[in-house]
């Protein structure tokens, strides 16, 4: 199967990846991690583009999370910047390729700063058709369940949600992803086999592909790599075909 080949309806509709590594990446090089971040960045904007050149619907990449804060906050504050100089460069050139930009996570813990950016960046690509680019920061699975408990239980408190009601149809209304499909794929970069806090409650039948690449060095050939594997799975969700 030739990369370009892959017909759209095996394609993942919704793609998901944790791009770790990039420390690594930087420390074998002899480099500071935050080097290791700032090609981590460049990263995205290449994959997104190939993502959006193939026909693939929703993008969804874990950039920080809420446990990573623990990190030192010299590096903990390159992140932040880092972010903000991503909006500032690539939030034109999304909106003229029709790409929406969106940012999942507990916002209200982030520098007012990326806040504003943020707010402007995805005002500005709200309506676009093109790729769905998810950006989760100060994202995490269990916290956004626990976020997804505290409204149902304030709607059912309120009486507008009787216990009767609660399924998961209902509760995946009140995930941050609601309006978005479960991800097919979740491709895990640097070799690390742990979903590490996250889509917790959207990827119980997502496929799964994990390579050593770290994730400055994945690129095409890696991401085709992974679709044509993909492509070539069966997915039964539970139940069985003849």
């Amino acid at each position: 199967m030739k990369p370009m080949d892959i017909s759209i309806d095996k394609l993942p509709r919704h793609l998901a990846i944790i791009m770790d590594g990039n420390g690594r990446w930087a420390k074998k090089r002899g480099l500071p991690r935050s080097e290791g971040h700032r090609v981590g960045m460049e990263r995205v904007r290449k994959i997104g583009r190939i993502c959006l050149d193939l026909g693939i619907k929703v993008l969804t990449i874990y950039a920080f999370s809420c446990q990573n804060w623990k990190r030192p906050k010299k590096e903990v504050d390159f992140l932040m910047k880092s972010f903000e100089r991503y909006l500032d460069r690539e939030a034109g050139k999304l909106h003229k390729e029709g790409v929406q930009l969106r940012v999942i996570g507990r916002r209200d813990a982030l520098p007012s700063r990326l806040r504003r950016k943020i707010e402007k960046a995805t005002e500005l690509t709200r309506y676009n058709k093109g790729l769905i680019l998810n950006l989760a920061i100060n994202y995490g699975g269990q916290e956004e369940i626990v976020d997804a408990v505290k409204r149902i239980a304030n709607k059912v408190k309120k009486g507008e949600i009787s216990l009767e009601e609660i399924d998961v149809g209902l509760f995946n209304q009140y995930l941050y992803t609601s309006d978005l499909p479960y991800p097919d794929l979740l491709i895990r970069t640097s070799g690390e086999y742990r979903i590490s806090n996250f889509l917790l409650y959207q990827i119980a039948y997502t496929e799964l592909w994990i390579t050593p690449t770290l994730w400055p060095d994945f690129g095409k050939e890696e991401l085709i790599q992974a679709l044509e594997d993909y492509a070539r799975r069966e997915r039964r969700f539970g139940g069985i075909k003849d």
